[in-house]
Formats: structure tokens, sequence, C-alpha cells
């Protein structure tokens, strides 16, 4: 995801900046509510809520998306070979109101998706693994290993993985006395698993390379 802002100039919608800043400046702390009213542009932009402030975020990179692309279909065949989950692609994670996120990749139990999810298609309850891909920009990175991971470990996430496509890392994240602790990165050579996954074997070059 990319960078975080409050003053969003948008992306050539005079109304929807308009509608955004006039908004903006009337707001003190976001929620749920807030999100439910922004303008609709086509997929371009994407609006977070961490403990009540606002993150904007804009199309990624398209190494960015075949990261997170690869990734979803890992974890998709090997659920689909194990059937103890579904893998989903930027699904909606509604914590609380003032919590309230776009993770890239998801993957969930089907005890949670049973559970967790609402009317309106989003979870409510934590997946158990979240995985980020990195956008560059010290502000993003701010995001998705501070930010996020605090928020991840607040609410009960097992394990988060960052994916970083240009360094070709995949750092891990397991839960440990309560807290989200990284436990190893991984490069290029090496294999990803996941002790909540059984039979999940992953090579980090499979990540990052391209599908032609």
């Amino acid at each position: 995801m990319n960078e975080r802002a409050l003053n969003y100039t948008g992306i050539g919608h005079i109304e929807a900046n308009s509608f955004i800043k006039t908004i903006v400046a009337n707001a003190t702390r976001w929620t749920v509510r807030d999100l439910d009213v922004m303008p609709d542009d086509w997929g371009w932009t994407r609006y977070e809520v961490v403990d009540g402030e606002l993150f904007v975020t804009r199309a990624p990179h398209i190494r960015h998306q075949r990261a997170s692309g690869n990734i979803h279909v890992e974890l998709t065949n090997g659920s689909r070979q194990t059937d103890m989950g579904e893998s989903f692609e930027a699904p909606g994670v509604v914590f609380t109101e003032a919590d309230a996120v776009i993770p890239d990749v998801v993957w969930a139990s089907h005890e949670c998706i049973e559970n967790g999810i609402n009317e309106a298609g989003h979870f409510t309850v934590a997946p158990e693994l979240i995985v980020e891909v990195l956008s560059a920009g010290s502000k993003n990175e701010q995001r998705d290993r501070t930010v996020k991971l605090k928020l991840y470990s607040l609410y009960g996430v097992q394990e988060y993985w960052i994916a970083n496509w240009r360094l070709k890392t995949v750092e891990v994240y397991r839960r440990q006395s309560s807290q989200l602790k990284i436990v190893t990165t991984l490069s290029v050579g090496e294999q990803l698993t996941s002790p909540m996954l059984p039979g999940f074997d992953c090579a980090i070059a499979d990540v990052f390379q391209s599908q032609s």
C-alpha cells in the first residue's frame, strides 16, 4: 500500500478531492461510518482507519500486486489440499468502529469464516494469518511494520507476513506471549512455511516471480 496521508490530493477527480478535504477538516477521530460515505473512484483509492486515524492509499505498483497475488494463489492451493480454511485478497477487516483495514491477503480457518463475517461480507474477528506487501517510502514501512503490527497483535492475529518485493524477502511474525514477534526473515533460496498450515511449503522465489 502507498503513502499515508490526511490531505490526499486525489487522482484528478476534483469533486472527490474537495469532498475529502471537507470531511478531513471536520474530522477529529475517524470511524467506519465515515468510510461509508467516501467517494468511489473505481478502486484507485483505499481508505483505512487505525485507532481513529485515516490512512489513504493509492493503487499499488504492479509488482506489489504480483507478490500479493502469488501469495494468495499459494495459500489457496495449500488450503485446497488440507481443507482447513481459505485465502482472500484485500478483504475488509473491521475490528472496531475506529479500527478497520484492508490487508493485501488473509488466510482464515473455516471456523473464523463461519463465525466472523458480518452481513457486509467483512471480517469482524481476526483472520489467523495476515499478509501485507510493502510499498516504497518510510511512511509506508512505518505503517505496516509498526502501526499495523501493533493493531494485528492487539486483536489476536496469529501470524503476520510482510513481503518486500524490492528486496525479495518475507518477514515472518508469530504470536508469542500474547504479541506478534518477528521469528525470521526469509529470502530467495529459502522456503516459507507455517505451523498453522500443515504441508504448506512455498519457495520465496515463487512469491516474487512473474507467471509469464
